[in-house]
């Protein structure tokens, strides 16, 4: 009966030994599993090119760069220009390449909408249609649907995500504006549901 409790004791043992073990490596594991950072990058001749993880941001693609995202394994575009803008059928090139294509056109501040930015973040945060390439055309306006999807999806802070916001390529201090306000706007919002739920 002794030596049955102690082999029960010994082996009761080696478990713990062996789970702390493993909950270490997982420690070191997680430890070593560094986000990814926003750095910029090539696409062809695109100009002003940056990525965060399965997210490609940039100026007006060519044609042969888009057959050259589709090659990187970039699935979905997002176009954020008007169409006076549009020197080529885009729509066309990148549905011919067997891309998704969505067009979110603004401009002037005052078109640069609510839903905009709403289709804007749902179609960055689906993980199924990334990668995803989200342009305009110098990436002035990628920057501030940039912002809103870091404070709004990626919960990083206003001051981090406006940084590199201008990073990517916002310039324009209306869009930078719009952006606060509909961050503003749906953070209430969310603030006012939570509160509802208690």
């Amino acid at each position: 009966m002794k030596t049955q409790l102690r082999i029960v004791a010994c082996l009761g043992l080696a478990c713990l030994v062996v789970t702390l073990a493993c909950a270490e490596d997982t420690k070191q594991d997680l430890k070593s599993k560094k986000p990814p950072k926003l750095e910029a990058c090539k696409l062809g001749t695109t100009y002003n090119v940056h990525r965060l993880g399965k997210i490609y941001l940039a100026g007006q693609p060519s044609t042969d760069d888009f057959a050259i995202a589709r090659k990187n394994g970039i699935k979905t575009v997002i176009n954020l220009r008007t169409p006076g803008e549009m020197r080529f059928d885009e729509k066309g090139v990148v549905k011919g390449l067997g891309l998704e294509y969505y067009y979110l056109p603004f401009a002037a501040p005052d078109t640069l909408k609510d839903e905009i930015f709403e289709k804007s973040l749902k179609v960055l945060g689906d993980k199924k249609k990334q990668p995803v390439l989200l342009h305009c055309a110098s990436a002035n306006r990628v920057g501030a649907i940039w912002l809103v999807h870091r404070v709004l999806t990626d919960k990083v802070a206003f001051d981090k995500a406006l940084k590199e916001a201008k990073e990517v390529g916002l310039k324009f201090p209306p869009y930078e504006a719009k952006a606060m306000a509909y961050i503003e706007k749906a953070q209430a919002k969310a603030r006012t549901q939570e509160a509802v739920k208690k």
